[in-house]
């Protein structure tokens, strides 16, 4: 009997549950989402573009001759790579006030994921830069190239082919990371899908809005992603066979690699 009274119940949940689907369009176009949908957008990128700036920073001290640049650089590395992301957006949240340091909710969460970010793309870009052989530079040196010559004419445009894929994984990673935000009160997307839910426990509706915002960042950005790396790579990349998009959102390069 009790049994059967369970049946019931789940029955009577499962009815609950898929009896409005239009809910799904009614969350994806209120206001609370479209506003959680921007903020992660704006929260992936702000957080994306000074995580790029740290790596690069990173990435030339770890090029450095002075060991002790070099020692902070993998201090830094080994800090932000062994650590959780979540557990460094709440440290700088809850821990930095107690050294005068005061960051709101969405500060803490950008600097946290900025500072995260770095120390992956400085081994994005210490690998691109590495590519170029030093004779290459040995040679536009003879040719009376400056240092920043040398790196705007000769060493970057060939380093941007090797950065640009692997940095188009990571906006993708960012744009997921961003919910860990959640944690320090942030409402970007994952936290208001989970609000909304909670006031009436349409779970599946509310996510599966959340989820739909997800799905149509990432494949804008394997859009554009081909574009850049097109411009990128030029002429080169036209003697290969172009990756699918769907070959893009499953991590499959041309070749049959997987990237991560």
């Amino acid at each position: 009997m009790v049994d059967g009274l369970l049946y019931r119940l789940r029955l009577l949940s499962l009815g609950t549950v898929v009896d409005k689907p239009w809910l799904i369009v009614e969350y994806f176009v209120s206001p609370r989402f479209v506003w959680g949908a921007a903020l992660t957008l704006w929260i992936t990128i702000v957080s994306l573009f000074f995580g790029i700036l740290v790596g690069l920073l990173i990435a030339l001290l770890q090029e450095s001759k002075n060991r002790y640049l070099n020692a902070l650089a993998i201090g830094y590395l080994w800090l932000f790579r062994g650590t959780p992301a979540l557990f460094q957006i709440i440290f700088v949240f809850n821990v930095l006030p107690q050294f005068g340091i005061t960051l709101s909710n969405f500060s803490s969460g950008v600097v946290a994921l900025a500072m995260n970010e770095g120390a992956y793309m400085a081994e994005i870009v210490r690998s691109g830069l590495q590519a170029v052989g030093r004779g290459q530079r040995t040679a536009a040196r003879a040719l009376g190239m400056k240092e920043w010559q040398v790196m705007r004419h000769v060493v970057l445009p060939q380093a941007l082919r090797i950065i640009i894929p692997p940095t188009g994984n990571q906006f993708i990673g960012m744009l997921k990371l961003s919910a860990l935000v959640s944690a320090v009160a942030v409402e970007e997307l994952l936290l208001v899908a989970n609000q909304a839910a909670s006031s009436n426990f349409r779970y599946l509706e509310a996510l599966s809005a959340a989820g739909i915002y997800y799905l149509i960042f990432t494949t804008l950005f394997m859009l554009v992603q081909a574009r850049i790396e097109d411009w990128a790579s030029g002429k080169r990349r036209r003697r290969t066979r172009k990756a699918s998009l769907f070959e893009r959102m499953i991590g499959a390069t041309g070749d049959g690699a997987r990237v991560r």
